[in-house]
Formats: C-alpha cells, sequence, structure tokens
C-alpha cells in the first residue's frame, strides 16, 4: 500500500556480482561430480537490543543502500569490505515487522541473505521481525493454529470463478461448531494474500485466539479488484483509487474502485458462498466487515448501506472521508445510508461495533477526526484509535489486532 516504487529482482546483477567473489576453479566437474552452492552471508541478524545488521555481497557493486520502512530507514549507505562485503547495522528498532529492500547501484533488489520475502501487489520486499511486545501477536507462537484456504466461488458480475482466502480458527476441522465471520478487504495495490502475507492476519488471530482475547471466527479475505479473478492470473493486483490512478500520469488505464459492484459481489456471491460450504452462525448479529485505506473505503459503502447484514463495521485510514485526493467528492454518510445520523439510537441499536482507527502521521488522519466528531456529535456510539506510523501495515496490523477483540461479544 505504501507508494514506493516497484522492486526489481536483479538476479543476473547479483550473480555477476557475486562471481567476482567465487574462488577460481580448479577444472571442470568431473561427471557425478555435485557443485556445492555458494550460500549469500545471513542478513537482517537481529541483536538483543534491536539492531538490525544487513550484509550483501556485492564485490561488483559501487554503491549499496538499505531502504526500510522503520522511522529514518531510507537511504541507508552500507559499507564495503576489501572482500566485496557489503554490512550496515541499524540502532536499535522498534518491536515490529518491519520491510525493506537494497539499492544496488540505483537498482532495487531484495535481500539474497534473508529468505523472508513478502509481495505487496506486483513488488518484492523483505521482511525482518523484531521481537517484542510490540510484535509479538504478529509471530507465530506454540499455540494450536487455524488453516487458510484457497477458495473460488463464482462471481455474479464477472460471471467467473473468483479467487478469495478463508481462515478458519482452530479446532474447525472435525468440530461441529459454527463460527461467526469477519469479511476483511485489502487496499488499493493489494489483493487477496495481502492480509494475511503482509498483515499477519492468520497468525494473529490463532494468537489472540488462545490467549482468550478474541473469540474464534471465521475471517474472509475476497479480491477486492473486481475485475480480475485472482492475484494468479494478474501477477500484481491492479485496482486502486482514483486518486492513486491521477497520481500516476501517461500509466495505463487502471479500473477504480465500484462500491455497486462491491456490494454485488459481497452480498450475492460472496457471502452466499461462504455460508454454503462453511459452519456460519446464522444472523447480522454474527456478520462483521472491515478493511484498510480502499478497503475501508468498501467498508464504509457497503457495511453501513447494509446493516441489515452487518452488525460491526471497522474501517483503518480510509481515504473516502479526505485527505486522499479530490477524485472522492465530499463525504455524505447520509447519501449511504439515510437516516444513520438522523436517527442514532436506531443506528446504535443496529451497530455492535462501529470501529475507525488511524496512523498518527497519516494524511488522512483530520479527515478521519472530523467524521468522527461528527459521528459522536449526532449521538452515533463510535471507537476511534490511533497508532504510530503513517499509511502503512504496522497501523494495519495494530487495528486488526485490537478491532478482533471487539467483535461478536
Amino acid at each position: 500500500m505504501r507508494s514506493q516504487s516497484p522492486v526489481i529482482a536483479v538476479v543476473f546483477f547479483l550473480l555477476a556480482t557475486t562471481a567476482h567473489a567465487q574462488p577460481v576453479p580448479q577444472g571442470p566437474p568431473q561427471p557425478g561430480q555435485a557443485v556445492a552452492p555458494r550460500q549469500a552471508p545471513r542478513s537482517a541478524e537481529v541483536a538483543p537490543d534491536g539492531r538490525v545488521t544487513f550484509r550483501l555481497e556485492a564485490p561488483g557493486a559501487t554503491a549499496v543502500l538499505v531502504n526500510g520502512d522503520w522511522p529514518g530507514g531510507r537511504g541507508l549507505a552500507m559499507s564495503k569490505d576489501a572482500s566485496g562485503l557489503w554490512t550496515l547495522t541499524t540502532g536499535p528498532l522498534a518491536a515490529e515487522i518491519w520491510s525493506y529492500t537494497y539499492a544496488i547501484d540505483g537498482v532495487t533488489a531484495i535481500d539474497p541473505g534473508n529468505v523472508r520475502v513478502v509481495r505487496d501487489g506486483a513488488r518484492r520486499l523483505n521482511t525482518v521481525a523484531v521481537p517484542g511486545a510490540g510484535s509479538a501477536l504478529y509471530q507465530v507462537a506454540k499455540v494450536p493454529h487455524g488453516t487458510v484456504a484457497a477458495v473460488w466461488y463464482p462471481s455474479p458480475t464477472q460471471k467467473t470463478p473468483r479467487r478469495m482466502l478463508i481462515y478458519t480458527p482452530p479446532g474447525y476441522e472435525g468440530g461441529n461448531t459454527a463460527y461467526p465471520v469477519l469479511y476483511l478487504f485489502h487496499g488499493g495495490g493489494g489483493d487477496e494474500e495481502a492480509w494475511n502475507e503482509l498483515g499477519a492476519a492468520s497468525t494473529i488471530l490463532d494468537n489472540l485466539i488462545a490467549q482468550g482475547k478474541a473469540r474464534p471466527m471465521i475471517v474472509v479475505l475476497p479480491n477486492a479488484n473486481w475485475h480480475d479473478s485472482s492475484v494468479l492470473e494478474t501477477g500484481g493486483a491492479r485496482t486502486t483509487s482514483p486518486a492513486a490512478a491521477a497520481a500516476r500520469p501517461g500509466a495505463p488505464a487502471i479500473p477504480a474502485q465500484d462500491y455497486t459492484i462491491a456490494e454485488q459481489e459481497i452480498v450475492s456471491g460472496i457471502i452466499p458462498h461462504v455460508e454454503a460450504h462453511y459452519r456460519v452462525a446464522p444472523g447480522r448479529d454474527q456478520r462483521a466487515i472491515a478493511g484498510l485505506s480502499m478497503g475501508g473505503g468498501i467498508t464504509i459503502a457497503v457495511g453501513l448501506k447494509r446493516l441489515d447484514l452487518f452488525s460491526a463495521v471497522a474501517q483503518f485510514s480510509t481515504g473516502m472521508f479526505g485527505g486522499a485526493g479530490p477524485a472522492y467528492g465530499p463525504f455524505d454518510v447520509e447519501t449511504i445510508a439515510p437516516g444513520f445520523l438522523k436517527d442514532a439510537p436506531a443506528t446504535n441499536a443496529k451497530l455492535k461495533v462501529l470501529y475507525f482507527s488511524c496512523g498518527d502521521d497519516d494524511p488522512r488522519m483530520p479527515f478521519q477526526k472530523k467524521v468522527a466528531d461528527t459521528f459522536r456529535a449526532a449521538g452515533v456510539t463510535l471507537t476511534f484509535r490511533n497508532f504510530a506510523g503513517a499509511h502503512e501495515w504496522r497501523v494495519w496490523r495494530a487495528s486488526l489486532a485490537d478491532v478482533a477483540g471487539l467483535l461478536f461479544r
């Protein structure tokens, strides 16, 4: 979701530069002779105090930078020794999952010494987990684990199968319990894998459920790029917001979010499929909708309109209130849900949870606060949370971990 240039995996460049460090061969390998692969030096090594050491073997490079998403993490110059090994050790980093790439002579690359690689839309990033209280929920622990399955449902608008991921809680297989359902949407540039790949959604739910801090629930992760059937066929999500499209002059046209299609897909496609194939507790009280950024807009546009279907609505950092360009226009909840503010007691009777969150440094924050203040002034009950960060995954992971404990109580 953060605005960065696409990651280019410079495999040939790394092979060429590391080749200079290879020992001179003593002759061609004999038939049947095994050739040991050369291991990249261990990188993104976390010290007990939270300092992280990066290492890259690239004798042919003239400049290498680390570009991380922690505060002050952009453009950190690595140092090169006589053998061609580049290194950098950061100061102590806060407990969190941080992402980064290298810039090798100006070309963006992933770290061959770090096996933790994630995909954010069409780009690849490495991650490093700094342990501590702030990241404990995001780390796989020795607790019972749920299952994440890739599921195809018949799309009512595209007339073709579309893919989504579904998390079922520990104990679902072999049991007979019916569970409440959270429908959780990604942001612009993301896809059906984003929340689990970058947001650690299944790990967060596993840990919260094990600690008794969240009810066991099913979590549905749709692909909100309604013009695509799945990320598998597109190689990276293409749908984005009007504001993001306007910021890319000359780029190919990108389908914008369409809330009418979103409602049709959710109401006529996704929910019926889930309820036909999973043990789902019936009724609107057992159904919640949430999303980040673009997905937060879907949550507001569909969730508040369809309070006949949802009893909990949670948005994280949506730009539909403002702060994300003029293409959205002024926000008026009464056009989405007539009577929402005018009859606050009726709204509160329907909504068990109405949840807003935003990063402290997100340009959307003033607009989020304004809408929250308007809702509260009208008498609508609302939970608002702010988290350290801007428009980024550390805010959205924290938001999911927070709101999950409020749902279905």
